[in-house]
């Protein structure tokens, strides 16, 4: 990536990120399982009691990435907002944004990130097409289904469209149910080539995916 798309990247990160309208077009594909990218050496475990996030599932961590919780009342701190507007800044769909995987130690810019929701939230299909949904300027959704560590989940492969820099990337995330309620992790790069560096961290969390 050229330093001025990276920087252009960064700015959007930093707040201007806007989408256009597309409409999404999907295909659900009915196998299990997925295409891996290249296998991404384990370094850890976030999920359990006493790591980065406690969530209601543990996963193992790519080497070099950073694990931190994120805090809907640190948000309000730091911003000045209340605490609607804060949830609502985390909020996607059905889910709220609990837990980011920093990929910066690693050499990427991006992040896996880890949203959770309420029980009675729908089945994993619904959870993850509702938080696709909830996103501007998505289409050409690939859906598959795909079982880990006991756990039934589906995951979707995408692209997203930025309206400001008229450039289009990949995103992949996936969604499992939990007596606790849904769980959803989202991969998100700069661009599909910081993307597709960084699947394999994305794919060795969902080989790894086990409920707490």
């Amino acid at each position: 990536m050229t330093v001025p798309r990276r920087a252009a990247w960064l700015a959007l990160l930093a707040g201007l990120l806007t989408g256009c309208n597309v409409s999404p077009r999907s295909t659900d594909v009915t196998v299990s399982g997925h295409g891996s990218s290249g296998a991404a050496e384990r370094a850890g475990t976030v999920g359990a009691a006493g790591s980065a996030c406690a969530l209601p599932v543990t996963f193992g961590i790519a080497k070099g990435w950073e694990a931190a919780a994120v805090d809907g009342l640190g948000a309000v701190a730091s911003g000045g907002t209340d605490g609607d507007t804060a949830d609502g800044l985390l909020r996607q769909g059905p889910v709220t944004l609990v837990c980011e995987l920093d990929a910066k130690p690693a050499g990427a810019v991006g992040f896996l990130r880890v949203s959770t929701g309420k029980p009675g939230s729908g089945d994993a299909r619904a959870v993850l097409r509702a938080f696709v949904a909830a996103e501007d300027g998505t289409g050409r959704a690939e859906y598959r289904t795909f079982r880990s560590g006991g756990l039934s989940g589906v995951r979707v492969d995408y692209v997203h469209t930025v309206e400001l820099l008229g450039e289009t990337k990949k995103e992949s995330a996936l969604a499992v149910v939990t007596p606790h309620g849904p769980v959803v992790l989202h991969l998100g790069g700069l661009d599909s080539e910081e993307h597709d560096e960084m699947l394999p961290a994305f794919e060795l969390a969902q080989d790894t995916l086990r409920a707490a």
